[in-house]
């Protein structure tokens, strides 16, 4: 076992993973997921034993979208959901009774430009998208995830705030994880605002293909991936869900500090498994500054993303951001 696996971190022995062992009765909690890295708290968690050891019995639910997820919660389905906090919010102004409890990953979406519209890059990226339209008598075809998504937002305040262009000058194409890698890698598009792991897997396949943008240049801190759970089952199960969120933190030390044993456990789910181990590392480190799990961290992002998605009118119904944060509970986890 390495250093790190066997580190426990502060705070954790009362009320984090040793608890697990006082646990009498494991409770069977449906998880949904999407197969990508912003998720990777939840694979390493997985894989290491620590949601067993948090007293959890998954069910889990696999997504390609965020979206999906908002309507599966909608539905009454799921009691734990790992994804973006652009959904989290929508589904929190819908109705949906979920608080999100930890963060995964901040400024996590790159825009990556194949060999055809990279070059434009190169000088003044405020007209590059023109300069690729007049000279190739098309507009650039962009894939990015649904309306209201993380990256879908990400997207559309960079090209208004960052670049000063109309989102019309583009032809935006809205896709789950897997049909954007597949489009990228067939050049059925010219670029994408994604995440990991289908960066570093286009990066790895395609040698003219090219980040752009990324990060805070995008949108400047930018909340990202979350743990949400329902009140019904915090308020059922409040030590099981302090020690998962427990194990959440200790998964994020491991992504950050040892992504070679990180490795293995996520190569498991993002890419449905078939990534290349490789690829999958290299996203791990590349993210590495990204992986934060204090939900307090992005609270002051959210509400910009929150008021960004206002305007668009991509968020239907304000929502009370206080209201969607329970901070104790990261609070109890890391012993505070």
């Amino acid at each position: 076992m390495s250093q790190i696996k066997a580190a426990i971190l502060p705070g954790l022995v009362a009320l984090g993973l040793a608890g697990a062992a006082m646990a009498e009765d494991k409770v069977q909690l449906e998880i949904g997921y999407m197969p990508i890295l912003p998720d990777a708290q939840l694979f390493v968690a997985l894989e290491e034993g620590w949601v067993d050891e948090a007293g959890i019995d998954p069910e889990l639910v696999q997504f390609q979208n965020g979206p999906a997820m908002v309507q599966a919660l909608l539905a009454g389905q799921l009691d734990i959901a790992y994804f973006g906090i652009g959904p989290a919010m929508v589904a929190r102004g819908k109705g949906a009774d979920i608080k999100v409890v930890a963060s995964n990953i901040v400024e996590q979406i790159s825009v990556v430009a194949l060999g055809d519209l990279a070059p434009y890059f190169d000088s003044d990226p405020a007209t590059a998208f023109a300069r690729f339209a007049e000279a190739e008598g098309r507009k650039p075809v962009i894939a990015t995830f649904p309306t209201g998504s993380v990256p879908e937002t990400v997207l559309q305040y960079w090209l208004q705030n960052g670049l000063g262009v109309d989102p019309a000058d583009l032809e935006i194409v809205y896709q789950g994880t897997a049909q954007v890698q597949q489009a990228l890698l067939t050049g059925a598009v010219d670029g994408a605002a994604i995440l990991e792991p289908v960066v570093s897997s286009v990066l790895a396949r395609n040698p003219e293909a090219r980040v752009v943008a990324a990060g805070g240049a995008l949108f400047p801190d930018q909340p990202g991936a979350v743990l949400a759970v329902r009140e019904g089952a915090i308020a059922d199960h409040r030590e099981a869900i302090v020690r998962l969120v427990a194990a959440h933190v200790r998964a994020t030390e491991l992504l950050r500090d040892d992504p070679a044993t990180a490795t293995e456990a996520v190569a498991k789910y993002v890419g449905g498994g078939r990534l290349d181990p490789a690829i999958v590392q290299a996203a791990i480190e590349r993210s590495h500054d990204g992986f934060v799990a204090d939900p307090n961290r992005i609270t002051a992002g959210t509400k910009a993303m929150h008021d960004f998605q206002e305007a668009q009118g991509t968020l239907k119904q304000a929502v009370d951001l206080d209201a969607l944060f329970d901070l104790g509970l990261y609070g109890d986890a890391a012993g505070n």
